[in-house]
């Protein structure tokens, strides 16, 4: 057969976000389920076309969603929640976009992160109760849709063990209930999806099961046999291919994996799980497919094809010149699509990257030069890697390493007195009451506000024209929670399309795209600055405009600023020295905003640090290093200010319970932390008896949902929170901040939650 090619997934929202447009016109009411469906369809035609033209043999299909696979998953197997009122039958958008994301009357399923990226999925909630059926077509119909256009694509599901290790009990489920003991009851599910598919003319399908890279005791290793031993027969005249991603697959994971009935070949890997590698050559099944991910999946830079080439050369003789296939690392979900809709980026810089469309030509670049065919873009590489070629020179010009950064490993940097202390300091000066009210930053970005700074931008409106829009507009929101009654204000970050963005545009060593758009929940997308150089801080970055909205009111207004770890975590980062010192470099810089801040009068500071439990590596022997320098990070910035000045810090949508004593570590006077949505799991670390004596703000209610929360819903959320945590330490604040909801669903959820906390300080007194 020769050396083949595969892609893992592609990203879905289009080169433009045509989705993310095409769904919020949906949601809004502005377009029907036809015209939606057609900009989707005509997305997946695209996207298969280009694979098919670039020569890719093994094209994905079922990758394509409307919010998230793993919510796909959910519909396939009919494991609706009952609040959502579905009755059987095929599962439509209103079932499908309530869970996403709630309605008026209930509130959206779980949403957490994707292992360690900054992609979100909807936490499946099962239980002994649920009944599954086969719900949800999409697999089927879209495997056809492509057939339809000429392209034989393999139907990627996500596997049944992965499904249940990454779902949760629902509410009301014992919290010990073993969810793999549902295996049995989704499985039936499984073997119709596969025999339609089969019967269909399928003759590869894609099995994702990236829980293997996970340190799983043998349990759940075991469940995986089971699984595959009950599908074998179903699977029978299939290629199967397991995919695993993000990390070194275990010893033993690996013996599981290669082990597995009815299985063909295994997706592994090759860029973060480079130990893998040894496992492949020291042991791997004869007449097995080896799908070898080269190419990485996660970050933009081009790939050293050299490199690239020579580990797989090095794989042939293993696996066999026909059974060895070129991939992705995972799927490029995580990448930008297309670097041909780059018309800013610096040339030089430019020459560095590989967006999806452009990983997709690398794989069959080095699948062809692999057969033989050796491509004209293989031989114009003098250095393995253009960044390599960037790093080699800055050490000949003797301004790398970073210096400063380079320093600061020998100190704990610590504030030199304790939590307790400060606060009582922080209280005397900002004179706050019992249960303060906050948000967490930003307020809705409305379409006038968007229009001012894309204006702005192309040098439509002069700056004066700019300052003017962005202060009427941050005065608009003080007013507004000045008549709302809110304790500690916010500016509203007017000023800002995306919090990593605008920091990074203020720093030296980030380059910025125009399209580089990467999916992270739903229609949100997010652009990943591109750190390539040394960090630092040439000027203020938030000064003026915290000054400006300080000067609106007497009341507390907090600085907003995004934590160097953040920064680190949700930018595409060099990839020629170790990430932590990257991120020193970023925590100098924002240790001389937080100074500024400070000397500008303002009190109260926010250091988001909303990714740091999302860059925890996967394997727990390289969890401990990590937590050290991204804590160290963090207290970095705020070393130097006055036990007067109260830091904040804000952190939402990952399991936090496995860290919190990293997040105390992290000493901050302040947290707030997204609780509500995750349905309060985090004050179940309190009620087992972690003591925490800094503030503290669980959120009160789930801003990723339009649904308005009523006050004694709000109230009953805070009285959840004061039988765990002491009433002189509890925030009350949203899940996260404000900009994705519009006003009129965010005044009456705020009237709501102050009124709840105002009630609640009324109990709280007459109580004493």
């Amino acid at each position: 057969m020769g050396t083949q090619s595969h892609i893992a997934g592609y990203p879905r929202m289009g080169p433009k976000r045509e989705l993310k447009f095409a769904l919020e016109s949906f949601w809004d009411g502005k377009s029907s389920a036809e015209d939606l469906q057609k900009v989707s369809a005509d997305l997946r035609s695209s996207i298969w076309k280009q694979m098919s033209d670039a020569g890719t043999k093994y094209i994905p299909s079922n990758t394509f969603t409307y919010y998230d696979h793993v919510l796909d998953t959910t519909a396939m197997l009919g494991a609706v929640p009952p609040r959502y009122g579905w009755n059987g039958g095929e599962i439509g958008f209103d079932v499908f976009f309530s869970m996403a994301r709630g309605n008026a009357s209930v509130p959206a399923m779980e949403m957490t992160k994707w292992f360690d990226t900054n992609y979100h999925f909807i936490v499946p909630e099962l239980g002994p109760e649920v009944n599954f059926s086969y719900s949800s077509h999409k697999a089927i119909n879209e495997y056809k849709e492509a057939k339809a256009l000429g392209v034989d694509t393999v139907p990627v599901l996500v596997g049944p063990v992965s499904y249940l290790l990454l779902s949760k009990p629902a509410k009301g489920v014992e919290k010990t209930f073993s969810l793999l003991s549902l295996l049995d009851k989704i499985l039936p599910v499984y073997k119709e999806v596969i025999s339609e598919l089969k019967a269909a003319g399928a003759s590869w399908i894609q099995l994702d099961e990236p829980t293997l890279v996970m340190d799983l005791d043998s349990h759940k290793l075991k469940a995986f046999t089971e699984a595959y031993s009950e599908l074998e027969s179903t699977l029978s005249g299939l290629n199967v291919l397991v995919e695993t991603y993000f990390a070194d697959i275990p010893a033993e994971a690996f013996k599981t994996l290669t082990s597995l009935k009815g299985v063909t070949a295994y997706g592994l890997d090759l860029v973060r799980g480079t130990k893998t590698l040894d496992l492949v050559k020291a042991e791997f099944p004869k007449g097995k497919y080896l799908f070898a991910g080269v190419v990485d999946g996660r970050n933009i830079w081009a790939n050293d094809l050299s490199s690239s080439l020579s580990t797989l050369e090095s794989l042939e003789s293993i696996v066999g010149k026909d059974k060895l296939v070129v991939s992705t690392s995972c799927s490029l979900l995580h990448t930008a699509v297309d670097l041909v809709n780059e018309t800013k980026l610096d040339d030089e810089i430019k020459s560095w990257l590989a967006f999806a469309a452009q990983k997709v030509v690398e794989v069959n670049a080095l699948a062809k030069a692999l057969a033989g065919k050796k491509d004209e873009f293989l031989t114009k590489i003098s250095f393995p890697c253009p960044l390599i070629q960037f790093a080699a020179e800055l050490i000949c010009l003797n301004i790398f390493p970073f210096p400063q950064a380079a320093g600061l490993k020998g100190s704990e940097h610590r504030r030199a007195t304790n939590v307790s202390a400060r606060l009582d300091a922080q209280q005397k000066k900002l004179n706050l009451p019992i249960l303060p009210t906050t948000t967490i930053g930003s307020f809705p970005q409305t379409v006038e506000l968007r229009r001012v700074r894309r204006e702005y931008k192309a040098k439509k409106i002069s700056e004066e024209e700019y300052i003017k829009a962005i202060k009427e507009e941050i005065k608009k929101v003080v007013e507004l929670q000045e008549e709302l009654d809110i304790d500690v204000l916010v500016h509203g970050e007017p000023e800002r399309n995306d919090m990593v963005e605008y920091f990074g545009e203020q720093l030296s060593g980030f380059a910025f795209t125009v399209n580089g758009w990467v999916q992270s929940y739903g229609s949100r997308c997010v652009k990943p600055p591109i750190i390539y150089g040394d960090v630092s801080r040439p000027k203020p970055m938030t000064v003026y405009w915290s000054s400006a909205a300080q000067s609106m009111t007497s009341r507390p207004m907090k600085g907003m600023l995004t934590g160097p770890v953040t920064i680190l975590n949700w930018s595409f980062v060099r990839n020629d020295q170790p990430r932590f010192e990257t991120c020193y470099q970023i925590a100098l810089a924002i240790k001389d905003e937080v100074e500024d801040l400070e000397k500008a009068g303002i009190n109260v500071i926010q250091i988001d640090e909303a990714a740091l439990r999302e860059g925890l590596p996967l394997r727990k022997s390289e969890q401990a290093f990590y937590l050290e320098w991204a804590v160290h990070s963090f207290r970095i910035t705020n070393i130097g200010v006055q036990d007067t000045t109260q830091i904040h810090t804000h952190m939402c949508y990952s399991n936090f319970n496995d860290i919190i004593h990293s997040i105390i570590d992290m000493d901050a006077d302040v947290i707030t932390i997204e609780n509500s949505r995750s349905d309060e799991k985090l004050l179940s670390v309190f009620r087992e008896g972690v003591k925490y004596g800094a503030g503290i703000g669980p959120g009160v209610y789930d801003i990723h949902s339009p649904r308005i929360p009523s006050t004694e819903e709000i109230a009953d959320r805070i009285n959840k929170m004061l039988a765990v945590l002491e009433k002189n330490i509890l925030w009350v604040n949203p899940d996260c901040g404000l900009k994705t909801r519009k006003y009129p669903e965010v005044k009456p959820a705020l009237q709501a939650m102050v009124a709840a906390a105002k009630a609640l300080r009324t109990q709280l007194a007459s109580a004493k």
